[in-house]
């Protein structure tokens, strides 16, 4: 048996994931904050704006199911504070951002690599962005969570050679994020108009597709030879 655990799974991108790994042979595990019930998965309800709490649970859940073929940790969950200056962004959006893009997948990578140090094949990919390593106005807690995503995966790859570590920058997507970014203010947001044209010309991909995509890239087997990556290179 194949165990796959993708955060942020209700919606989007998490979402198209874990209906694309829902198959015979694969236990899947969706954690995220609500629950979607078109998926056939396993769903755990947990805030990652409460991170300590979600590990303990991954813990806890992984010391008494083993004997798994492989695993693999998706690191997907991210939460965009309001688009504009980081001096007028609320402190408590700001924290929440933190939690659930860096914190979380630090705390769940933790575990992950701790509690399946038998398993014969083990994979973490991180979601990563363009973002983290261009950076723009308007966004410096996202670009900041992005970037550090790559170091820390760069970090784990030295320290876990046997295991594939990936941050994968996933291409622009329609998401609730884009619209999120096209609906902010200009004045607040200088990017806005870009984004917006990202959209008018058509060049967003859809969750399903890059979902397709991400999955025939963590199969291959040189996953985890480039540690930073994007799948629009591959």
């Amino acid at each position: 048996m194949h165990l796959y655990i993708v955060t942020g799974s209700s919606r989007g991108l998490g979402a198209a994931l874990v209906q694309q790994l829902t198959q015979a042979g694969n236990t899947v595990i969706g954690i995220a904050r609500k629950l979607n019930p078109e998926l056939q998965a396993e769903q755990w309800s947990l805030d990652l704006t409460d991170p300590s709490n979600a590990a303990e649970h991954l813990q806890a859940w992984l010391r008494v199911n083993t004997g798994w073929q492989s695993a693999t940790l998706i690191n997907n969950a991210a939460l965009l504070s309001e688009p504009g200056p980081l001096a007028a962004s609320e402190l408590s959006e700001l924290s929440a951002a933190l939690r659930v893009g860096l914190e979380a997948p630090t705390l769940l990578s933790r575990v992950f690599l701790a509690e399946t140090s038998g398993v014969p094949q083990r994979r973490i990919l991180n979601i990563s962005s363009g973002l983290g390593r261009r950076a723009i106005a308007g966004s410096a807690a996202y670009c900041a969570i992005k970037a550090g995503l790559d170091h820390l995966s760069r970090a784990l790859a030295l320290e876990e050679p046997e295991v594939g570590i990936v941050s994968l920058a996933p291409g622009v997507i329609d998401t609730d994020m884009q619209v999120q970014l096209r609906g902010a203010d200009p004045a607040r947001f200088p990017e806005q108009t870009r984004f917006q044209g990202l959209k008018d010309g058509g060049q967003l991909q859809t969750a399903e597709a890059t979902a397709a995509s991400i999955v025939r890239y963590f199969m291959r087997p040189d996953f985890g030879k480039t540690v930073v990556a994007d799948i629009r290179d591959t």
